[in-house]
């Protein structure tokens, strides 16, 4: 039953065939750290801090859980990766998922406004507990031109530096008529192809299409066709799309965000339910007194008229489609259609590091800047973001440990994001009439059945990248209503969810269990998971009978990340028939 532990590149007879095998089997080798086969004496520091980190969390003994999904990072570990199939095909509980902590949005010193190496980007990633990234370096005109090529042989050195980890090349998209949007494929022979073409003839900077017009949206709906193309042609064997920093400058209006969804729902699957550029919020003279995510602005010429003025803040580091309960990622998920939410770091220029990018670079015409310079002492306490891993995670329900099943994950809605290592794991299961779901799944059961949610979480079990151990103080059940499909396709509001209950956590180690009853379901239901410290909260912007003790407005310039953590989960539906 062992496996033995080697990076084998295991031929794979699907659609890629033919392509490089480094890490493209439906389900590759364990990475070292989560095989128990691997003694410690053969792991890399690096491998070993992440063993540790799973010994706390509890799951390398398969510690949480007696459910059937094991929750939290590497929890296959009791089995082989040959066995971590789902349940039923619907996110059910009669698998093993390993839960692969990434971050989909990294930048390099192929952005203008960027930094450093690949390398340094996944090595730090990886040291930070990271099992993927994605690299996405601004979309334009040297990036179309130059980066996009010039980036893929020092993404190829990553994959192979540390193989335990996966490096997807990917770009920001500068939206048509929106915002800024994650765009990356599965790793292949026609990865930079594919990306470049997509670039250069739908990027909405290369072509002079950022205004807020019909043809813009429409050019944004054909890239993602264009997308879809590449892969039912199967140029590449996946691609996705998630929008960046949605509420930042209110220019990605509901109609819009139904548009990408509607027309390509295994394409386009989700946005940043939080923003990088995290540490922004931290106080001068000891930070960049800015906010959180550089959520700073106002309204201008392309913003959706509807938003309220809090719509350009974060609430709790969170974007307000997401914190705001009832309001525009609910107004999606009562439509009864998956809409999935991230957390990643934007990492461009980190906080408290000590390079620079050198003086005599020439980004314009070398379409990269030269490699980063110490900075001479002293530490840069303007930049605004962590290194990937430091302090946002996305935690993908995986199938194995593989390129194309962190994608299938993301696409499933098999995710939970945490700031701060406010906790180690999560495991929800809603159960009925013999049949359970987890996160992003759906559970169909007999009209009137008697259904229940139960959650464990793994606490934080050992301190954060800020060096103190987290406590995790109330767990929220939020629970809406699907009620089809909107009439007014830019509502950002779902009247029928709330806040459901709320569970005090009164230990600070181990794991916490609670229970849910929804009761008999007769109408389609669904349901999420908010967590916090508790050291920040006031009622939500659709009033305190909605979500009485919600994320609170952060303060422009004295927003310190670190003392107002929070984590969410996408939803599982309840389908009566």
């Amino acid at each position: 039953m062992g496996h033995h532990h080697h990076h084998g590149h295991g031929h794979d007879h699907g659609p890629d065939h033919g392509h490089e095998h480094t890490h493209e089997g439906a389900s590759g080798p364990l990475p070292a750290a989560m095989d128990p086969e691997v003694p410690d004496a053969e792991l890399s520091p690096d491998q070993l801090s992440r063993r540790s980190m799973l010994r706390r969390a509890g799951l390398l003994s398969a510690g949480v859980a007696g459910a059937g999904v094991l929750a939290g990072t590497g929890a296959a570990m009791a089995t082989s990766p040959g066995n971590t199939r789902g349940g039923g095909g619907n996110g059910g509980g009669n698998g093993r998922l390993l839960w692969l902590a990434g971050d989909h949005h990294i930048h390099t010193q192929y952005s203008s406004d960027g930094q450093y190496r690949v390398i340094d980007q996944v090595r730090n990633g990886a040291r930070h507990g990271l099992d993927w990234m994605v690299i996405t370096d601004h979309g334009g005109a040297q990036h179309s031109r130059i980066g996009v090529e010039r980036v893929n042989p020092d993404i190829r050195e990553a994959r192979d530096a540390h193989e335990d980890t996966l490096v997807f090349q990917g770009l920001e998209w500068n939206i048509p008529a929106a915002e800024h949007g994650t765009v990356f494929v599965h790793p292949g022979s026609n990865e930079v192809d594919v990306l470049k073409q997509f670039e250069t003839d739908y990027d909405g900077g290369v072509n002079n299409a950022s205004a807020n017009t019909p043809q813009n949206e429409a050019l944004a709906i054909a890239g993602l066709d264009f997308l879809a193309g590449q892969v039912r042609r199967r140029r590449v064997r996946d691609a996705l799309m998630l929008a960046n920093h949605p509420a930042r400058q209110g220019v990605d209006s509901p109609h819009e965000i139904r548009a990408w969804r509607d027309a390509q729902p295994r394409i386009a699957v989700g946005f940043e339910g939080a923003p990088g550029h995290q540490a922004a919020g931290i106080p001068t003279p000891h930070g960049p007194g800015s906010g959180r995510g550089f959520y700073t602005g106002s309204p201008g010429a392309n913003s959706f008229p509807g938003y309220p003025a809090e719509s350009y803040r974060t609430w709790g580091g969170f974007d307000w489609m997401t914190a705001t309960v009832g309001g525009l990622w609910d107004s999606l998920l009562s439509e009864g259609k998956r809409w999935s939410i991230s957390a990643n770091s934007d990492s461009h220029v980190n906080y408290a590091d000590t390079s620079d990018r050198p003086e005599d670079t020439d980004f314009e015409a070398n379409g990269f800047h030269g490699d980063p310079v110490y900075r001479g002492s002293g530490l840069n306490l303007t930049a605004g973001d962590f290194w990937p891993g430091q302090y946002s995670r996305t935690h993908v329900g995986a199938q194995g440990f593989s390129y194309a099943a962190v994608m299938e994950g993301i696409r499933e809605g098999r995710i939970w994001v945490d700031h701060g290592g406010l906790i180690s794991a999560l495991d929800a299961q809603v159960r009925g009439g013999n049949r359970s779901a987890g996160l992003g799944g759906t559970l169909h059961v007999r009209r009137g059945t008697h259904v229940e949610l139960t959650m464990e979480i793994a606490l934080a079990n050992g301190p954060n990248w800020a060096r103190f151990v987290p406590k995790l103080a109330r767990v929220d059940v939020i629970r809406g209503v699907v009620t089809g499909a909107a009439d007014d396709r830019d509502t950002f509001h779902a009247p029928e969810t709330g806040v459901a209950t709320s569970f005090e956590v009164n230990k600070s180690t181990g794991s916490v269990t609670f229970t849910y009853r929804l009761g008999r379901v007769d109408r389609p239901t669904y349901v999420r998971l908010r967590g916090t410290d508790g050291n920040r909260s006031q009622p939500g912007l659709n009033g305190a009978s909605v979500d009485p003790s919600g994320p609170a407005l952060d303060v422009l310039g004295d927003a310190d990340p670190w003392l107002d953590l929070w984590f969410y989960s996408n939803p599982i539906w309840v389908l009566p028939e």
